[in-house]
C-alpha cells in the first residue's frame, strides 16, 4: 500500500512539475512574440515619423521659396508701375497674373482718380473696352459645344434685314466671320452708331449700303458693329440676352462677383476708377459714358483685376465643370491672318506671326533662348479713354492682365515687360512645390 501511495505521489510530483514548466514555456513564448511585434512596430512607427518629419520639412522649405517668389515678384511689379506712375506714364492700374489653378497675384497700384487719394486695389472696376470679345468668343463657343449654334450659321437666318453686297455674299457672311472679322467690310464699319447708341438691329439694316472689301473669310478688317450681331445670333437661339447668358454660364459659378454689364449700375459703384486723359499740365479725370451697352458683346463689360484673375484661370482649363478645356480651345482657333508688321503686338520680343480666332488674337514667337515657337491668345481694349490688356500663355500655363484708366502708350509693352518679370522671378527649372497640401503652380518657361 505505501509503495503503491509512493508511486502515486511521485507521479502526481512529476505531473506538477511537467505542468509548471509548460506554463513557464508558454509565458516566455507569449512574452517573446509580444516584445517581437511591439519591437517590429516602434521600427515601423519611428519610420513613419522620419517620413512624417521629411515631408514636414519640404512641405515647409516649398512654402518658403513659394513666399519669397510671390514677394519678390510683388517688389518688381511695385517697381515698374511706382515708375510709370512717377513719370506720368499711367494714373493707375489693376494687375493680374494667373499661373496654372494659382492666382499668383492680384492688386492695383496708383490712384482711382487723380484728384483724390482713393487707391486702385483688386476690386476697382474698369471699363474692358474690346476685352469684352473674348468673352463672347468664349460664349459662342460654349453655345456651340451644345449644338444650339454653328460656327457655319448665316447671320442673315437669325437677321433676316441684314444684307452686305449681293445675296451671294451675304450667305457666305457667318457667325464665324464676323467673331473673326473676316466678314469683308471695311475697317470699323458703322462704330459710329454703336458709340452713337443705336439698337444693333438698326445698324443690321444699314449693311446693306455697305461696299465689301474682299470675300467673306479671307481678310482681316476690324469691326465693333458687325461682331456685336453675334449676341443678337445668341439671342435667337437661346432666348436670353447676353448679359444672362454669361452671367449664368460663367460670371456666378466662376464668382466674378463684381462684373457689371449696364451704365446706370457702373455710376452708382463705390469703388470705380475714373478715366483720365492727358493735358499739357498733365492727367485730367473724366467722366464715364454710356457707350457700347448697346453692344455688350463688343465692348459692354466692366471688371476687376480679381475678376479677370478668375477669368484667365477658367480659360486656362482649370474648371472642367463649366467647360471642358476642348471646347474653350475652339475660339481660339485660328480664322485668318493678321498680315503685316505695323501693330504694336507685331513688335513683341521673338514675334513670328498673328491670326485672329473668335474674339481673340492667337500670336506665335521664339523664347529668345529657344527655337520652339510659343502662343500667345491676347487682346486689347480701348474705350472711354481705359485702356486694357489680356494675354494667356497656354504652353507655359500663365495668364496676365492689366487694366489701365488712362490710354497710356504703356499698353503696347506691358504684356511683354511683365512676361519678362514673371519669367525672371520664377526660375525655370524649379519644381512646383506644395503648400498646405496644394500643388502651387510655379510657371514654366
Amino acid at each position: 500500500m505505501f509503495r503503491l501511495n509512493l508511486k502515486r505521489v511521485l507521479a502526481f510530483r512529476r505531473f506538477k512539475i511537467f505542468a509548471i514548466i509548460s506554463i513557464i514555456a508558454v509565458v516566455v513564448l507569449a512574452l517573446a512574440i509580444t516584445f517581437g511585434i511591439s519591437f517590429s512596430e516602434t521600427r515601423s512607427f519611428r519610420k513613419d515619423a522620419a517620413h512624417k518629419s521629411s515631408r514636414s520639412f519640404a512641405d515647409q522649405s516649398a512654402a518658403k521659396q513659394y513666399e519669397w517668389q510671390q514677394q519678390k515678384l510683388k517688389n518688381a511689379l511695385k517697381n515698374y508701375f511706382d515708375k510709370a506712375i512717377a513719370a506720368g506714364e499711367i494714373v493707375g492700374a489693376g494687375v493680374s497674373i494667373v499661373s496654372g489653378d494659382s492666382v499668383v497675384f492680384s492688386d492695383g497700384f496708383g490712384k482711382r482718380n487723380i484728384n483724390e487719394n482713393d487707391l486702385v486695389n483688386s476690386q476697382t472696376l474698369f471699363r474692358l473696352g474690346s476685352l469684352s470679345k473674348g468673352f463672347t468668343g468664349i460664349l459662342a463657343a460654349s453655345l456651340k459645344n451644345e449644338g444650339k449654334i454653328r460656327w457655319e450659321d448665316k447671320v442673315s437666318d437669325y437677321i433676316p434685314q441684314f444684307r452686305l453686297g449681293d445675296e451671294n455674299n451675304t450667305d457666305k457672311i457667318t457667325l464665324s466671320t464676323i467673331l473673326s472679322h473676316s466678314s469683308g467690310a471695311p475697317y470699323h464699319s458703322y462704330t459710329n452708331l454703336v458709340e452713337a447708341g443705336l439698337p444693333l438691329t438698326d445698324i443690321a439694316n444699314r449693311f446693306k449700303d455697305v461696299k465689301p472689301v474682299s470675300a467673306p473669310g479671307t481678310l482681316y478688317s476690324y469691326q465693333n458693329a458687325l461682331f456685336a450681331l453675334s449676341e443678337e445670333m445668341m439671342r435667337k437661339v437661346t432666348g436670353h440676352d447676353i448679359t444672362t447668358l454669361l452671367e449664368n454660364r460663367f460670371f456666378n459659378p466662376l464668382e466674378m462677383c463684381s462684373i457689371i454689364m449696364d451704365y446706370e449700375n457702373l455710376a452708382k459703384a463705390n469703388n470705380v476708377a475714373l478715366p483720365h486723359i492727358k493735358r499739357r499740365k498733365g492727367w485730367n479725370a473724366r467722366r464715364l459714358t454710356n457707350s457700347y451697352y448697346n453692344a455688350v458683346a463688343a465692348g459692354g463689360i466692366n471688371a476687376t483685376a480679381l475678376d479677370m484673375a478668375k477669368w484667365m484661370r477658367f480659360i486656362l482649363g482649370n474648371n472642367p465643370e463649366i467647360m471642358s478645356e476642348l471646347a474653350i480651345k475652339e475660339a481660339f482657333s485660328p480664322k485668318v491672318e493678321i498680315k503685316g508688321r505695323s501693330k504694336y503686338y507685331q513688335r513683341w520680343p521673338g514675334h513670328l506671326s498673328s491670326h485672329y480666332a473668335l474674339g481673340w488674337r492667337v500670336h506665335k514667337f521664339l523664347e529668345d533662348d529657344t527655337t520652339q515657337e510659343q502662343t500667345i491668345w491676347h487682346h486689347g481694349g480701348s474705350v472711354n479713354n481705359y485702356r486694357n490688356e489680356i494675354a494667356v500663355y497656354p504652353e507655359a500655363d500663365l495668364g496676365i492682365c492689366v487694366l489701365l484708366n488712362s490710354n497710356s502708350r504703356l499698353a503696347r509693352t506691358v504684356i511683354p515687360d511683365l512676361y519678362e518679370i514673371v519669367k525672371s522671378t520664377f526660375d525655370r527649372s524649379s519644381a512646383k512645390p506644395v503648400y498646405s497640401g496644394i500643388a502651387t503652380a510655379i510657371p514654366q518657361f
